[in-house]
């Protein structure tokens, strides 16, 4: 695997499990020193330890992303430890799906919070330092369903197309100062979240992807790899779809 990152730094939001997780590693196996920043610092610390086997520097962060004073905290300790910011994963997310006529105010508000304003509060923390840096890299974790809707998650859905907006509006933003914003939009990736579903549902899913095959979290993670690498240099305001051809 090409070591295109080295010398960089790294702090990844939501990375004590899943696709957040696999980010973590794969910068980290590219060459950058990551900061894992989770709610559970237990899982975190058990992510944190894993990049440091592979002899990279790595710091266990705990924190929730919809607080300003945990965003601001989570950013600053990453760069305290890591010595400097040059790339931002805000892949923290959750979902509390229902049909919207039965959908409490609460589960919309909850999926705003962490999935969209913790997204803006990382990144406006992250791009203060990057800004001054003159380098940076934002990459946030959107989904193919920002994109298209889907029944019963008009919260999640509502979340990440703010988000892919968001992005946008930074990349604009910051465009000046050496700082670049992308997107990525998963589709349906193969985690524990997928793993629970009725093979009924499974296969419904299947005949919705020309590829037809759940995607890995290396899927995804390869993409923001790519992004977050020197590679990706005249890359801003876009959002790749890893979908298997769903919204192509």
């Amino acid at each position: 695997m090409s070591e295109n990152l080295q010398g960089k730094t790294a702090l990844v939001t939501g990375a004590g499990q899943g696709i957040g997780r696999m980010v973590a590693l794969t910068l980290a196996q590219r060459g950058a020193d990551v900061a894992v920043s989770d709610i559970n610092l237990e899982t975190a610390s058990k992510v944190a330890d894993e990049i440091r086997a592979l002899g990279r520097k790595s710091e266990a962060i705990q924190g929730d992303v919809s607080k300003a004073g945990d965003a601001n905290a989570t950013v600053s300790k990453a760069a305290e430890a890591l010595g400097r910011l040059d790339i931002l994963v805000n892949n923290a997310g959750i979902t509390r799906d229902g049909l919207l006529m039965r959908m409490s105010e609460d589960d919309w508000d909850k999926v705003i919070a962490i999935n969209l304003r913790g997204t803006f509060l990382c990144s406006k923390a992250a791009v203060r330092i990057m800004a001054k840096q003159r380098t940076g890299r934002v990459i946030n974790v959107a989904s193919v369903i920002g994109l298209r809707g889907n029944a019963g998650q008009a919260n999640y859905a509502a979340s990440k197309a703010g988000v892919i907006g968001l992005t946008k509006s930074i990349a604009r933003e910051f465009a000046a100062r050496g700082v670049t914003a992308n997107a990525v939009a998963p589709g349906f990736i193969r985690t524990a979240m997928t793993d629970v579903l009725p093979d009924k549902v499974k296969e419904e899913i299947m005949a919705q992807i020309p590829l037809g095959k759940l995607g890995e979290p290396e899927d995804v993670a390869n993409v923001i790899a790519f992004l977050a690498s020197d590679d990706a240099a005249y890359v801003t305001g876009q959002v790749l779809a890893i979908d298997g051809g769903m919204v192509m």
